[in-house]
């Protein structure tokens, strides 16, 4: 039940874990969100009755009614972070807290209740501690945890749910593209955009990314690994990319990143911001147009530019293509000031380098 910013989670211990053997087997080379471990986390919510039956439970399906509202009416958001296996043997998540409140921000802009912080990261701390045997130990691999809440009313009506389900899995990850660390091609989509002011692309909401699967095919048929959206108003301005954040660097060691409304306010953007800032950087955000970036790429202006997100860390952009053409940035290799950073950040998440900025969350 739950106190004030807490729930009590029951740990009830799967009686048939994944044998020694065959689970590190599976994490040889688990790829990304394709390999589970053996428990999870549920909570449930009613209306009235607030927070209750918080549980670390055996992994398994969720019985689901035809009518649950999720199914009809969308309400459901998510998050994404990492646990790391560091080398003086600690396991370490990388600012839960700023996931927490993120998450609280999301539920808000979908109607949906608040889950209390402290518990939020309560149960990141539970699962990873009983799932331990999950978490790689190699420099690019991670145990990624997925929190998410849905509507689980049985219900078909326009409204808020009166029912959610909290749940959390894990899963052991390698590197987010299957060609490791290297420059990535993008698609700058001219038939389709990702969020428009006052909508849901400052939450992170499971419709903002189905409505980027489509365009992500297109990209795809253009030999891209990733989508790049232009906003929704003037089809001008850069937005994001299907699941990351965008950054430019320019010849003078400037970064400048969209700015916050549409686009997902990223705990990665976030840091990156800080870190470039601290090493006396000019960090800028403001609109940043598909045609200044392809002038100041050709021209030098523009030198390297890199995608961001707790999935991909940190990822160079190589080549930009679209409707009628392509620009390289750079040479279309891995740009110095973005590899530069990725290490400084990749360091304090794996608890390589200091952590003066309080971002690392020790497990145990």
């Amino acid at each position: 039940m739950s106190g004030g910013d807490k729930l009590d989670f029951e740990i009830r211990p799967n009686p048939q874990p994944v044998p020694a053997a065959e689970r590190a087997a599976l994490m040889v080379d688990p790829g990304f969100g394709r390999v589970f471990t053996d428990h999870m986390v549920t909570a449930r919510y009613a209306d009235g009755k607030g927070w209750y039956e918080a549980r670390v439970e055996a992994r398994a399906p969720i019985p689901m009614d035809p009518a649950s509202a999720v199914l009809h009416y969308a309400q459901e958001i998510f998050e994404g972070l990492k646990a790391y296996k560091n080398t003086d043997g600690t396991v370490t998540m990388f600012r839960p807290e700023a996931n927490a409140a993120r998450f609280t921000t999301s539920a808000t802009r979908l109607a949906m209740p608040h889950l209390p912080e402290g518990a939020f990261v309560d149960s990141l701390r539970h699962l990873i501690s009983v799932d331990r045997e999950w978490i790689p130990s190699d420099d690019e691999g991670s145990l990624y945890l997925r929190p998410f809440m849905f509507a689980s009313e049985v219900f078909l009506g326009v409204r808020p749910a009166m029912e959610y389900l909290y749940v959390v899995i894990a899963s052991p990850v390698g590197s987010y593209f299957k060609h490791g660390i290297k420059p990535v091609n993008v698609w700058v989509s001219p038939n389709y955009t990702r969020a428009a002011p006052g909508g849901t692309g400052a939450a992170k909401f499971g419709g903002n990314y189905a409505a980027s699967l489509l365009p992500q095919q297109e990209a795809a048929a253009n030999g891209c690994d990733q989508v790049v959206f232009l906003d929704a108003v003037e089809q001008r301005w850069i937005d994001e990319l299907g699941g990351m954040n965008i950054f430019f660097v320019y010849d003078d060691g400037t970064l400048v990143t969209p700015p916050l409304g549409t686009i997902l306010p990223g705990i990665t953007r976030e840091a990156i911001m800080r870190l470039a800032e601290d090493d006396g950087r000019a960090v800028i955000e403001r609109p940043v147009a598909f045609d200044e970036w392809h002038k100041d790429a050709d021209r030098g202006r523009i030198r390297e530019a890199f995608a961001c997100g707790t999935a991909a860390v940190i990822t160079p952009i190589g080549e930009v293509r679209f409707e009628g053409g392509a620009f390289k940035m750079g040479d279309g290799t891995s740009g110095e000031v973005t590899m530069n950073i990725r290490k400084r950040l990749v360091d304090i998440q794996r608890g390589r380098a200091a952590d003066t900025y309080g971002w690392v969350h020790k497990v145990f």
